[in-house]
């Protein structure tokens, strides 16, 4: 019996059926994959693609000349790339009878960009399979939703991802892998990340500011705030640095205009990050203060949750989680990030201070 195209994707028995009825009975012109980052959709994806044109190698390697692939450069996928693709979308294939087109962090296409995709969606070439990989459904128009094939994506189980980590750290203390397992929240993006050195000594940096809101007798939103964005900024470093030199064919301010948009993706991504794991902190005291700490995500950390739990108390734990949760949709809208965070910490410190001893 032949191998599954499907069978280095972990779990995602749903998506894996939808696209296996998909090849043996010929497949639709669209798919949206959506679901949380790092569950496997983009791994999907290129094994769709792989089955779809009949060579995984050069696929996997993006050789192919049937395969088209636009990802996002920064934080938006902007017209011009979508008016890129749509000239590709109308040339034959040079191989076989079919062509795959993946868009990468299609919700993150502009309006602009949405209007001229759905254009191609509605009127697709016969030889053509897009395939649209989203974190969010939510700022994808409708229209774009109603004509693809939806293909969900779920959180992977502890199981998985306890798996995948023991796997590239089989030496890892049991309490490092069950914290590591239950603050990747079923995704192995972030546990490859928590595996990281720097990870580690960031995360522990994130603990500190996430309890300095409430332990500090003089705490400062401003500093804090200066602490998530210069994480942000350190994000943009790295960015930069892997964008390398200019492809060919493209000129100097192509080159700049690319490197700016890669360097405010990772800024941002890495905020939203710092906002999630300081979610994950207040919700961690509410599970504490409720004696449920064997639920708390920073598994190796009950012993300071239990204490701060008791001194906060569950209703401040509780808007604390509603504040950054608030914060963090705000993200989706593009908010100026040092405004929001700062506002965002003086709320934490109004809500948080209110159960403990009085600060000077």
């Amino acid at each position: 019996m032949a191998e599954s195209p499907f069978a280095t994707v972990l779990e995602q028995e749903e998506a894996k059926r939808l696209l296996t009825a998909a090849l043996q009975e010929g497949p639709a012109h669209a798919y949206l994959f959506h679901g949380a980052r790092g569950v496997g959709k983009r791994r999907t994806a290129f094994a769709f693609a792989a089955a779809l044109l009949g060579d995984a190698a050069r696929v996997e390697h993006r050789s192919h000349p049937d395969l088209y692939v636009l990802e996002p450069l920064g934080d938006q996928i902007r017209i011009d790339a979508i008016r890129t693709l749509r000239r590709d979308l109308h040339m034959r294939p040079f191989e076989g009878d079919r062509r795959v087109y993946l868009v990468l962090g299609a919700d993150l296409m502009n309006e602009e960009a949405a209007d001229a995709l759905l254009k191609d969606l509605e009127e697709p070439p016969s030889y053509a399979v897009m395939v649209l990989v989203a974190d969010e459904l939510g700022p994808l128009p409708d229209t774009i939703r109603s004509r693809c094939q939806l293909v969900p994506f779920r959180r992977l189980s502890r199981r998985a991802v306890q798996g995948f980590v023991s796997e590239r750290k089989p030496d890892l203390p049991d309490r490092e892998l069950a914290a590591v397992v239950r603050m990747a929240g079923g995704r192995l993006d972030r546990a490859s990340r928590l595996l990281d050195p720097d990870a580690a000594t960031q995360r522990e940096a994130l603990i500190e500011l996430a309890r300095s809101v409430y332990l500090a007798e003089r705490f400062d939103p401003r500093a804090a705030t200066q602490t998530v964005v210069d994480l942000g900024a350190a994000a943009g470093v790295r960015a930069r640095e892997q964008i390398g030199e200019a492809a060919e064919g493209e000129t100097a301010r192509e080159l700049e205009q690319r490197t700016r948009r890669a360097v405010r993706g990772a800024e941002r991504e890495e905020i939203v990050e710092s906002l999630d794991f300081l979610a994950g902190w207040y919700r961690d005291l509410l599970a504490a203060g409720a004696g449920a700490s064997d639920a708390a995500l920073n598994a190796d950390h009950v012993a300071e949750l239990a204490q701060d739990a008791e001194r906060i108390g569950l209703d401040p734990a509780g808007r604390a989680v509603e504040a950054v949760a608030e914060t963090r949709r705000r993200f989706d809208l593009n908010v100026y990030a040092p405004l929001a965070l700062e506002a965002l910490f003086v709320v934490l410190r109004r809500e948080l201070i209110r159960a403990t001893a009085p600060v000077a």
